[in-house]
């Protein structure tokens, strides 16, 4: 694999209209037939845009205070976020990779934007582009250092490739100083980039001096 983005084809008299022009027709269709009503289509893509990274700092937040939750988790994803009512379409098949003082994850699909959808909501759109699909697998470090991550030398950095198989949620490790806050705060800690495994969680505020 080499560095350089991979070269785009020409666009073809006969192709197909952009994805986002065809789900438009495609909701309108459904709309005028009646099948479904404009008012679902605006909830669901809410869950998804706003919601969706919510559901997995949830499953992220009972690992660091659970244990047993965090071994059930481990052993199976999609298991343990159907506990916590988390589940559907994109997401039957969900795997959790820990980060640790050893090891460091990063999620990709190499393909398309393979995705865990109920957990994270919408695919920002770098994780789609060539570029990152590219260059993560051959130079991770490098791209994580664009996101502003810099990962110790002695640290190992696993990459991970999702399908329409396997999707992967990173558990990103619990920030220092956040030994005392309840499980709600400290999903307010976790960040969407953490769980791809592109960034961390945020950390805790530091209280005012009296």
């Amino acid at each position: 694999m080499t560095d350089e983005t991979p070269a785009q084809p020409h666009p073809h008299p006969h192709a197909h209209p952009p994805a986002d022009v065809r789900a438009a027709a495609l909701e309108a269709l459904l709309v005028d037939k009646e099948l479904i009503g404009t008012d679902t289509v605006d909830a669901v893509v809410d869950e998804l845009e706003h919601l969706g990274p919510l559901h997995g700092a949830r499953v992220v937040a009972r690992a660091w205070v659970d244990p047993t939750y965090r071994e059930r988790l481990l052993a199976d994803a999609t298991a343990a976020a159907a506990e916590l009512g988390i589940g559907g379409l994109e997401g039957e098949h969900v795997v959790a990779v820990e980060n640790t003082d050893e090891v460091h994850n990063v999620v990709v699909c190499t393909l398309c934007s393979c995705y865990p959808w109920p957990l994270l909501g919408i695919p920002p759109v770098w994780y789609k582009s060539p570029p990152y699909r590219a260059r993560v697998v051959g130079e991770p470090r490098a791209v994580l250092r664009e996101f502003g991550l810099e990962v110790p030398d002695e640290v190992e950095v696993r990459v991970w490739d999702s399908s329409a198989e396997i999707r992967y949620l990173v558990v990103p490790r619990r920030p220092s100083g956040s030994d005392d806050l309840d499980e709600d705060a400290l999903a307010a800690l976790v960040t969407r980039d953490s769980m791809i495994g592109v960034g961390l969680p945020d950390a805790p505020a530091t209280p005012l001096l009296a």
